[in-house]
């Protein structure tokens, strides 16, 4: 590298979770390292917007308190301040709410399911702890499912359930292994609805990878990432500045990336773009002056794919009592229609909470987010995406995009982590430095 203030030993292209984690991870080993972010905030997909005294995330947010990002959090420093809710709720079938049968008395008085159905959910239900995912065949959801689920009603509440899990409906196409990992996860361990959403851990993260040296620089947009004889040499930004850097983590996702790669064409990341499925949803905030119907704050979807969630009861999201909830259609891949995902999302908060639309105190519609960049699917070819790129030494990826078997947040915090910690190896290499040791 050359020298001056303009050269780094790992530069991060990408502000998001799986950036920041990157950025302290380095930073907390010493290494000289720039995080770029192409706009105003941190936080990417987990950034936090005030809307008439309500905080809305970008759709709905759950932190697995099983997963690998509430374990690197933890032992990053950061201070995850949320509660779990109550996973009691209601499911929709045929137009009409009905109790889910989440505990031994209401799957005996449910009316969605026959004698022989109770008996094979809560049999199966007994069993789902049992299964080892890492240990199944590379099978879609669907297929694992109606291998050792008979009971066709029994198969639409463990979807319900695996939907809700991995916000993605694609059953044909998920791996059963990592969803079946999710839906255990979600059973076991539960969720967190954080206090404050998800900024909090955005701005901690950031303020850890300041403290601990790095540099952090928002409004900074990249167009290339620069490699001279078969080897990367830093980031070319938009502005014109060159930096220079033994390693780049690109967090952005596969399609992002590969624009930027000169000859992306002969390297992995032709493939990682081709192969990849995005998880995509129609999402809808709300924010209530009260809520119209007491004690409605679940309902999944069985016989359609919709979500709802009052996050507010809680979670604090509002300094003043109101509550914001949070509604989802799961998209699969071009079954979008802007307009009317948002009139069945309407539709089914009035079938939910009828009156609602007098308490509205703010909204948010997001039409068609990208959930998850890719995720385990069938039809995949190669070795997993990350973290190296393998053909050009000092290429890193990151984000929930490049997962080894996680999904969502885990999948952006676990490839961040593996991404810093192979570049930090091979920068120990190349230096003589020492193993990986937090300072």
């Amino acid at each position: 590298m050359t020298s001056g203030t303009d050269s780094y030993e790992v530069a991060i292209v990408g502000g998001g979770l799986a950036g920041l984690i990157a950025a302290a991870e380095l930073a907390r080993v010493n290494r000289k390292v720039v995080l770029l972010e192409r706009s105003n905030r941190f936080g990417g997909r987990g950034i936090t917007h005030e809307k008439n005294g309500a905080l809305f995330n970008l759709g709905p947010h759950a932190l697995y308190r099983g997963g690998e990002a509430y374990r690197i959090l933890r032992d990053l420093g950061v201070t995850i301040d949320g509660a779990a809710p109550s996973a009691e709720g209601y499911g929709i079938w045929q137009g009409r709410l009905v109790p889910l049968p989440g505990d031994p008395m209401k799957l005996l008085r449910s009316k969605l399911l026959s004698w022989s159905g109770k008996l094979e959910l809560g049999r199966f239900m007994t069993r789902l702890h049992k299964f080892d995912p890492a240990a199944l065949p590379k099978m879609s959801l669907r297929q694992w499912a109606e291998r050792e689920i008979r009971d066709p009603m029994v198969r639409h509440i463990f979807y319900a359930l695996s939907r809700t899990g991995t916000y993605n409906k694609e059953i044909d196409h998920q791996l059963a292994g990592p969803a079946l990992l999710q839906v255990q996860r979600s059973m076991k361990g539960g969720v967190l609805y954080l206090h404050g959403g998800w900024q909090p851990l955005a701005d901690q993260l950031r303020d850890l990878a300041v403290r601990a040296g790095a540099t952090v620089l928002t409004g900074k947009a990249i167009s290339g990432i620069a490699h001279d004889n078969g080897r990367v040499s830093g980031v070319q930004l938009k502005d014109g500045e060159m930096l220079s850097a033994a390693a780049v983590i690109s967090t952005l996702g596969p399609a992002d990336t590969y624009r930027l790669v000169r000859g992306a064409e002969r390297t992995s990341l032709q493939r990682w773009k081709d192969e990849a499925r995005p998880i995509m949803a129609a999402s809808l905030d709300l924010a209530l002056g009260r809520l119209p119907v007491p004690n409605r704050h679940f309902v999944i979807g069985l016989d359609q794919p919709v979500y709802f969630s009052h996050h507010s009861r809680v979670a604090r999201l509002s300094d003043d009592g109101r509550l914001v909830m949070h509604l989802l259609k799961y998209n699969g891949a071009g079954d979008s229609d802007p307009h009317a995902d948002e009139r069945l999302l309407e539709e089914t908060m009035t079938l939910i909470h009828p009156g609602w639309r007098q308490e509205v105190v703010a909204r948010q519609y997001l039409p068609n987010i990208a959930v998850s960049r890719d995720y385990m699917h069938v039809g995949r070819t190669g070795p997993l995406p990350g973290p190296a790129v393998p053909e050009l030494p000092g290429l890193y990826v990151a984000g929930d995009w490049a997962s080894h078997g996680e999904m969502l947040v885990d999948a952006a915090a676990a490839s961040a982590e593996r991404a810093a910690r192979q570049a930090l190896d091979v920068l120990r290499t190349e230096t003589g430095l020492a193993a990986f040791q937090p300072a």
